[in-house]
């Protein structure tokens, strides 16, 4: 037994090493495609989803959401629009709340999204959402072909936002939220809270997608199928890029910080003059006025100020002798 397990983690890890070397052959090759500051466009769609919701959600599931079937009667678009999953707003006062979490939510995908590029580099962070829409668009297609039929994958991209917590917090785990903006509670706890939550709502969705199947309601079951489906590929996408990843610790944001201010102080042009006369030592710094020339006739990199151009001696000899 121990044996077995043996073998399947060093298969793993031989995987996850593939993978990260896999990356890195792609970041090589194609890393200046990479899209810098990609969480800021993730955003408008994400607020395109918003305005969706708040005007009729029935918009996205008629004409936008993942239905394969629809996709092979050559709606293509949705391959795409499935990306804009319209944000659940209350009614009535409820509606305030439901504004102010979006809003939090927002910053907090700002939050998470710019700190995983700035660990895990522009292009690492443009493959986590590329695969992860890859792998959503693959599961929707596996699910349409198989024995379920399931056309309408009813999961947009929610989770692979969502999933984006688990890696800040494997970057940022001792960092404090205040939980319902009183109680204090670390990063790393909020992150199991929310993976026991996340298995949850997995068993959960698949009981009731059985059930409704069951029934005879492939459309309900569908839904709940697909549902525990896109957590699963949201928490596969995590893994994969926090596992392969071997080096993430060497750019967390203390390092970052470090690696910002050296590279300042690096740039940051060095103070002191730039032209200095070498018969009295004047610079530009004593007056801004004053001209400096080279002189074509001393032997080496000699320059003089405009009252000494004309009337230093000349150096020619090899050993700096005068003339």
């Amino acid at each position: 037994m121990f044996f077995a397990i043996g073998i399947r983690i060093y298969i793993l890890k031989g995987y996850f090493d593939f993978m990260n070397n896999f990356l890195n052959k792609l970041e090589r090759k194609f890393g200046r495609y990479a899209i810098p500051d990609l969480i800021r466009y993730v955003i408008v769609l994400y607020c395109a989803g918003a305005v969706i919701g708040m005007i009729n959600p029935r918009i996205y599931y008629n004409y936008l959401c993942l239905d394969m079937s629809a996709v092979f009667r050559g709606q293509i678009w949705r391959l795409f629009t499935f990306l804009i999953e319209p944000y659940g707003f209350s009614s009535g006062m409820g509606m305030l709340l439901s504004i102010l979490f979006f809003v939090i939510q927002v910053q907090l995908f700002f939050l998470f999204g710019r700190s995983l590029e700035q660990a895990w580099g522009t292009f690492r962070f443009n493959m986590y959402f590329l695969s992860g829409y890859l792998f959503n668009i693959i599961a929707a297609l596996i699910l349409y072909i198989s024995p379920l039929h399931s056309a309408i994958y009813y999961s947009g991209f929610q989770y692979i936002y969502w999933s984006m917590f688990f890696a800040f917090a494997a970057l940022n785990p001792d960092m404090q939220f205040l939980l319902y903006f009183v109680i204090p509670i670390k990063v790393k706890w909020l992150a199991l809270l929310d993976a026991a939550y996340m298995l949850y709502q997995v068993v959960q969705s698949f009981y009731y997608g059985i059930i409704y199947f069951r029934a005879g309601q492939s459309t309900g079951g569908g839904a709940y199928i697909s549902m525990g489906i896109a957590i699963i590929v949201a928490m596969a996408n995590f893994l994969i890029f926090f596992f392969s990843t071997r080096n993430y610790r060497r750019v967390s944001p203390k390092d970052i910080h470090r690696r910002r201010s050296f590279k300042k102080k690096a740039s940051a042009p060095k103070a002191g003059p730039r032209h200095r006369c070498a018969v009295c030592g004047r610079t530009e710094l004593d007056d801004e006025n004053l001209v400096f020339r080279f002189c074509s006739k001393c032997v080496g990199n000699y320059e003089y100020c405009s009252d000494h151009l004309y009337t230093h001696i000349h150096i020619t000899g090899n050993n700096g002798s005068a003339e």
